[in-house]
């Protein structure tokens, strides 16, 4: 069994983006800059944006957080937003979700510059990613793309079994590993609340893509000896274990399950910091295409 490590993984992809902008500030170039719009005091919202702060800080970005009360109407968010696609400094930025309910969360994300979406979720940059062309790639999927790259895991010609739909992560995932490219050409099965006959499914499963949000939902008997398991969610559960009152799990009860796979990814310390590198890898993609260094 290898552990696949986000964390080590991403110190890499890190470094060579550092590298790479490093280059463009020798020729006077400005730092490329990343923006996330928060709203409210979401505990979890809080903690990603901070660390994407850090993340950019450590690879020569300029960032900045944009940090709104609760009470934020719509209208305001959007003329945030407004401001922002129009700001030639700002190469990319993210609106982090959740949002208050009483905001359309698809209004918003429709109103992003397509061009500047570097969390890849505006329509236009699914559609580019359905069709191959060129855009963003929502960056879980593309961090969970460049782990089992980078981890030398061949997925030409296995099965791939996605659980969960969603339009962050299951879909996206199952257009990316099924079309003709590497990593790709696989067959994909996408389940969801509504399959039947789950655990069969995935016992039939060279690489399991566990993105439900339930913890410690995969056990051990719903997989085959030898399989791959990327665990892309993650939740707090509670616990008097510790001071923080609470831990962190994925969907794969990872002491059972990691005892048959041939890679897995833990969590935390997995997919967390690799979406983290793909958000400053679709930024710099941002940065390079308004000054063509590409």
């Amino acid at each position: 069994m290898e552990i696949i490590s986000g964390i080590a993984l991403s110190r890499v992809i890190k470094e060579e983006i550092k590298q790479e902008v490093s280059g463009f500030l020798e020729k006077g170039i400005r730092k490329p800059k990343l923006v996330a719009v928060l709203v409210g005091s979401d505990g979890p919202s809080q903690t990603y944006v901070n660390a994407k702060v850090k993340d950019c800080l450590q690879v020569g970005f300029e960032s900045e957080a944009i940090r709104l009360d609760e009470s934020t109407s719509e209208k305001d968010l959007l003329e945030c937003v407004n401001r922002l696609n129009a700001d030639s400094l700002v190469d990319g930025f993210i609106v982090q979700l959740p949002l208050p309910k009483a905001i359309d969360e698809t209004k918003v994300l429709m109103a992003i510059d397509p061009s500047k979406d570097v969390d890849g979720f505006h329509p236009v940059n699914i559609g580019n990613m359905a069709l191959g062309l060129p855009g963003f790639v929502p960056a879980t999927p593309a961090g969970v793309l460049e782990m089992l790259r980078r981890s030398g895991i061949e997925t030409s010609g296995k099965h791939c079994v996605i659980i969960g739909r969603s339009k962050i992560v299951g879909m996206p995932l199952s257009i990316l590993l099924a079309r003709n490219a590497n990593p790709g050409n696989c067959t994909v099965t996408l389940t969801h609340s509504r399959t039947k006959n789950l655990d069969e499914i995935c016992r039939a499963a060279d690489i399991l893509i566990a993105a439900l949000g339930k913890p410690g939902f995969i056990k051990a008997d719903m997989v085959k000896e030898g399989a791959v398991i990327i665990d892309v969610g993650i939740s707090r559960v509670e616990t008097d274990t510790n001071e923080k009152g609470y831990l962190i799990q994925g969907d794969v009860d990872f002491n059972s399950v990691s005892q048959k796979a041939r890679f897995i990814s833990p969590v935390p310390g997995g997919v967390g910091p690799m979406t983290r590198s793909s958000l400053l890898t679709n930024t710099l993609k941002a940065y390079k295409r308004s000054f063509k260094l590409d």
